[in-house]
């Protein structure tokens, strides 16, 4: 059976940070939206991921009047805790402003996102299955979806906003010759491992010549670490005891507690930038858009950075019929895009190549280790380092 009796003015196909935000966004300026979600709220929920809220997306939030209630975490602390071939070496960097700034795992955004979208009569729905964009150059576009209950619906819109991923159907509903991809590829993974070992520091990086690696506490009790490794290794190699043992020789200590491993998984270290970030009436946000390697802490701070221009476009369109700003949103987030881009394959070659020889050789070794020192001592780039860490440049 075949329901076609819905219209909104966009609907928001995927509910991660960029969806729900966005949603919220709409919301409060008293625009019409669903949120459809393929995955069921519990799924979403506790899907554990990473994540930094940076200054600007602390303001962004302000100014939307919603940082009281979906902010979390621990503030930013001017410190980045480095071990350097065994040796601690803390890193202070120069900020003029760390502003609300937090370590902030992205499901505790997510639930606290989702509690107040739907506590102040959002419409999200989970578990739709099938979702299609459909006439997408069209007056006005379709989206169609199978509900829970098996009912195939269709929802007439004004605009298609594509929050579902870098594998989600809202970029594949675009022609190929429309969109260029760029990408670049950094030749080695990290094996992330989640584990039941509290860290004495809210992260912790190494530089060491076995390769980089990485804790970051995921609350009071628990940690998610990242090894450096080859891309062509298997998870299966990697033994409970062989990642410990790895751990303590790149931190060049002995982790105190070594809890049970509760998740191994490899992810290969890319860029990836879609130009442009939309087609017709569907606009692309997060990482339908964009990849930034985990190293930056940017992925986030991206999805929310579009969440906002887009926002902000479609208020202006339905308040004003000023279409201004929506002809201009691809340019505008791209701009913000290619910018933290450069930040994080900087600083990821940097942390990487400082390591392990295998992969870039001695030549590069000795520069990233120059650059690195040049951190510590000049306060130039120091300050630059803070303002992109931070989210002030």
């Amino acid at each position: 059976m075949s329901v076609m009796d819905e219209n909104t003015t966009v609907v928001i196909v995927g509910s991660g940070v960029a969806g729900l935000t966005l949603g919220n966004f709409l919301l409060r300026s008293g625009i019409d939206c669903v949120v459809l979600e393929r995955r069921s709220r519990e799924y979403v929920e506790q899907r554990q991921r990473a994540g930094v809220i940076d200054s600007r997306a602390a303001r962004m939030f302000r100014e939307w009047g919603l940082a009281d209630r979906v902010i979390g975490g621990v503030p930013f602390e001017p410190v980045l805790n480095f071990r350097i071939d065994g040796e601690t070496r803390p890193f202070k960097y120069v900020t003029d402003d760390l502003g609300d700034g937090r370590f902030c795992p992205q499901q505790v955004l997510v639930r606290n996102l989702i509690d107040v979208f739907v506590s102040d009569g959002g419409d999200l729905r989970f578990e739709a299955e099938d979702v299609a964009p459909e006439d997408i150059t069209g007056p006005r576009p379709r989206v169609r979806y199978r509900d829970s209950s098996g009912v195939t619906r269709t929802i007439t819109c004004d605009f298609i906003a594509g929050c579902d991923g870098d594998h989600g159907v809202c970029r594949a509903s675009i022609p190929e010759e429309e969109l260029t991809r760029h990408s670049h590829e950094y030749g080695y993974a990290w094996l992330t491992v989640l584990a039941e070992a509290p860290a004495n520091h809210q992260s912790m990086m190494a530089i060491h010549d076995r390769g980089f690696a990485g804790q970051f506490a995921r609350g009071p009790q628990a940690s998610r670490f990242y090894l450096q490794c080859p891309l062509d290794t298997a998870v299966e190699e990697w033994t409970d005891d062989r990642i410990w043992g790895e751990i303590d020789a790149r931190f060049g200590e002995p982790i105190a507690v070594k809890g049970r491993i509760s998740s191994k998984t490899l992810v290969p270290l890319r860029s990836v930038v879609h130009d442009p970030m939309s087609y017709g009436h569907l606009y692309l946000l997060g990482d339908a858009a964009h990849i930034v390697p985990p190293m930056s802490a940017k992925g986030m701070n991206l999805a929310l950075h579009d969440a906002d221009v887009f926002a902000a476009a479609v208020r202006q369109q339905v308040k004003e019929q000023d279409t201004s700003l929506l002809e201009a949103y691809s340019a505008t987030c791209l701009k913000h895009v290619w910018n933290y881009q450069a930040f994080a394959a900087w600083f990821t070659d940097l942390m990487h190549d400082a390591g392990d020889v295998f992969y870039h050789g001695e030549f590069r070794r000795r520069l990233a280790r120059t650059e690195f020192e040049r951190l510590y001592d000049s306060e130039t780039a120091n300050r630059l380092f803070g303002e992109f860490l931070t989210g002030l440049n």
